[in-house]
């Protein structure tokens, strides 16, 4: 048996104000072409389908444009709701999506309440255990998450996780080819940090032990850089589907490959896609911009400029476009004798950000984006909480 095992699409995806839709598109336009040519038996879809609760027309209508592809095909799908995704709204259209051959879930629930999913595919049957993204704040009552500390509420998550990935190891069957997906963040995950930094760590770094050794492939998504996790099981994530953010570039972009016959060990291959616009970083000095530039000229992808000036460059950004108006992002470094600190060039973890962390919950509980005054107004009384407490903190 073949599948192809593809997350995080994040269709909707905006990059500075840069709509990634259309090249996610394409990538899917590759993927259901890989599908046909390699004639798979099932295709897995671990998360993240859209980029927000309540994805535009054009990001849906892609995306329900390749399962009917994969319907006309003959080719049944599997997909699970990431943290991106609206479980709801997942679960709301499932039924219209069975028509397209495609068994999609939205919240996590037991294996004999859904979380298994048996498929007859042409070489034989699949069971899937299927995990959606599960939220603590869903998943634990107000009086857990109230009446304990965060090591206590973390650990009763986590046994919850741990239970509900074991349940649906025991639905696994001799005469079936045996796959668990979720959509979940395994401690020591490589990052690729365009990730939301809430979600991969703390109560959601979750430890390869809690998930169940009767399957034969573990498919998981949330991570966007391809990897494979250390474990007994074959576990991979296969990242997503193009370079979402800057942090990405010059990565490569595909689905892994699974073979796989019932009672045997996975063999897995990753397979690259095309990259329609792919993004790059690019690092110059001040005093040889221009001639770096114009080596990029006419790169097809998306820029990031970071520039080496010893001081302010009037006009730096208007330079820079002139030359690569591709560029996306500009950022200037200076050296430590003129700020006191070198900022740093790659990719590091995110600091923790209130604003950001609210945005993201108020779009997990309202399935909609906060307006700007809803933000504005959370900003000010998140700034009015903390002068207090620090004036607390300095009075004691």
């Amino acid at each position: 048996m073949r599948l192809i095992h593809t997350a995080d699409w994040h269709l909707g995806r905006r990059l500075k104000g840069v709509d990634r839709t259309p090249e996610i598109a394409a990538a899917l336009e590759q993927l259901l072409h890989q599908a046909k040519t390699l004639q798979v038996d099932a295709v897995l879809i671990a998360g993240d389908i859209f980029d927000i609760p309540n994805p535009t027309a054009a990001a849906e209508r892609v995306a329900y444009q390749f399962f009917c592809g994969l319907e006309q095909a003959n080719i049944p799908a599997v997909a699970i709701a990431g943290n991106h995704d609206s479980a709801y709204r997942i679960d709301s259209i499932a039924n219209l999506l069975s028509l397209a051959g495609v068994r999609a879930l939205g919240k996590p629930r037991r294996g004999d309440e859904g979380g298994a999913i048996v498929l007859d595919t042409a070489s034989g049957k699949l069971c899937v255990g299927a995990m959606p993204f599960a939220s603590e704040r869903r998943l634990l009552d107000a009086a857990t998450l109230w009446q304990n500390d965060d090591g206590e509420y973390q650990r009763i998550y986590r046994e919850i996780v741990s239970y509900l990935l074991q349940d649906l190891g025991q639905c696994f069957r001799d005469d079936c080819v045996n796959v668990l997906m979720a959509h979940l963040t395994i401690d020591g995950a490589r990052l690729a940090y365009s990730e939301v930094p809430y979600y991969t760590r703390s109560t959601y770094a979750l430890a390869a032990d809690i998930l169940p050794a009767a399957a034969q492939y573990i498919a998981l998504g949330h991570i966007h850089a391809y990897q494979s996790i250390p474990n007994p099981t074959p576990t991979y994530y296969p990242g997503s589907l193009i370079q979402l953010d800057f942090g990405e570039a010059q990565q490569k972009k595909g689905f892994c490959l699974v073979t796989v016959e019932p009672g045997k060990t996975a063999e897995v291959e990753f397979h690259p896609l095309g990259c329609q616009r792919p993004l790059q970083v690019i690092r110059c000095a001040g005093k040889n911009l221009e001639d770096t530039l114009a080596e990029h000229q006419y790169d097809p992808g998306f820029l990031k400029v970071i520039v080496e000036l010893d001081s302010p460059r009037l006009g730096l950004a208007d330079e820079v476009r002139q030359i690569c108006p591709q560029t996306l992002q500009i950022e200037a470094i200076y050296p430590e004798s003129f700020t006191g600190v070198q900022r740093p060039v790659t990719a590091e973890p995110q600091p923790f950000d209130p604003v950001e962390e609210f945005y993201h919950y108020y779009q997990e509980r309202l399935e909609r984006n906060p307006s700007d005054l809803v933000v504005e107004a959370f900003e000010k009384l998140y700034k009015t909480m903390r002068e207090k407490n620090l004036g607390k903190a300095t009075s004691n």
